[in-house]
């Protein structure tokens, strides 16, 4: 309860269906400087968590960066290059791909998906859209000495570190701990605290594990997401932005200037996320001229665009 519209569903001439959600931008003391609904109610982050747990992982020791580092904050389309770069963590760390625990499933995209489907292969972990961040995790144990078997336990070293390093960068204590999509602990946390989080990131200083973490993911977006998704797509058009989307119609951005953005769709769709996103740059006054593309999703009435989804007008401003 208290969300609030944040977009709307028009077919042609008529508004057809609506999202409700709760959406916060921070300035870079981490202070809320725009809200909409219940943006300090407390949520899962769901895969917007990554960057988060990566930097936990860089501080735990794990020497990773560029690429591999970006693979680490992803939710992988599941390319060709996006599972290379898992089994070479992997490999790095003198593990195999028997080590990985996320989820046996098939590429998270629609193409690989489809090639993976017509050549009769099954689902695996490491087509899984979290296994770099899996990846990322066993070698984490690996410099430690901890244990690999038990390592989505929230009572594992790896994942005592990575709560504290979420309360840290959030500056608000984890409320909940609940079991993720991949089989990783996730933990609770308020929109305004992830928002807060992302704009620390993006705006933290070179030579940093901060910016690091920043860095890898803005430098490739493309193993962030993979072709055609919108968080790759936003930070190729934005220097220095960082976008990571999460299940249950959840997002987050940073901006290098420290300004961050946080959401949640109350029906956990994903149709409005980018919308709502690009709607709430607009407002920061961020040119988003390159991805205007993301700024509406069509509506297909047999095969072709009848109508859009849209920011709320109240968002949109």
């Amino acid at each position: 309860m208290g969300h609030e519209v944040v977009a709307e569903v028009w077919r042609g001439d008529f508004l057809e269906s609506v999202h409700h959600g709760s959406v916060v931008a921070t300035d870079p003391s981490g202070a809320a400087v725009l809200s909409f609904g219940r943006p300090d109610d407390v949520a899962f982050p769901r895969s917007s968590n990554k960057p988060l747990q990566a930097l936990a992982m860089l501080r735990a020791g794990l020497d990773l960066d560029g690429e591999l580092l970006a693979l680490a904050c992803a939710s992988h389309s599941g390319e060709d290059f996006h599972v290379e770069g898992a089994l070479r963590i992997l490999a790095s760390a003198g593990l195999t791909e028997d080590a990985l625990q996320c989820t046996p499933d098939l590429p998270l995209g629609e193409e690989p998906r489809a090639r993976h489907l017509a050549g009769g292969l099954a689902p695996a972990p490491k087509y899984m859209n979290c296994s770099g961040k899996h990846a990322a995790m066993l070698a984490t144990c690996v410099v430690n000495g901890w244990p690999t078997a038990g390592y989505l336990d929230p009572a594992h070293p790896l994942q005592v570190a990575t709560r504290r390093t979420v309360e840290d960068v959030a500056g608000e204590p984890v409320a909940q701990v609940g079991v993720d999509g991949c089989g990783a602990p996730i933990f609770a946390i308020s929109l305004t605290g992830l928002a807060r989080a992302f704009g620390r990131l993006a705006a933290a200083a070179e030579g940093t594990l901060e910016h690091r973490v920043a860095a890898a993911m803005n430098a490739h977006p493309r193993w962030v997401g993979g072709t055609g998704r919108d968080v790759t797509a936003l930070m190729d058009a934005l220097p220095g932005v960082i976008a990571k989307d999460g299940a249950e119609g959840v997002y987050a951005v940073g901006l290098p200037t420290g300004e961050g953005v946080a959401l949640k769709i109350a029906d956990g769709s994903s149709r409005a996320r980018a919308v709502v996103v690009i709607a709430v740059l607009k407002r920061l006054g961020v040119d988003v001229s390159k991805v205007e593309h993301l700024a509406t999703v069509p509506v297909l009435g047999h095969g072709r665009a009848v109508g859009a989804v849209r920011p709320a007008l109240a968002l949109a401003g």
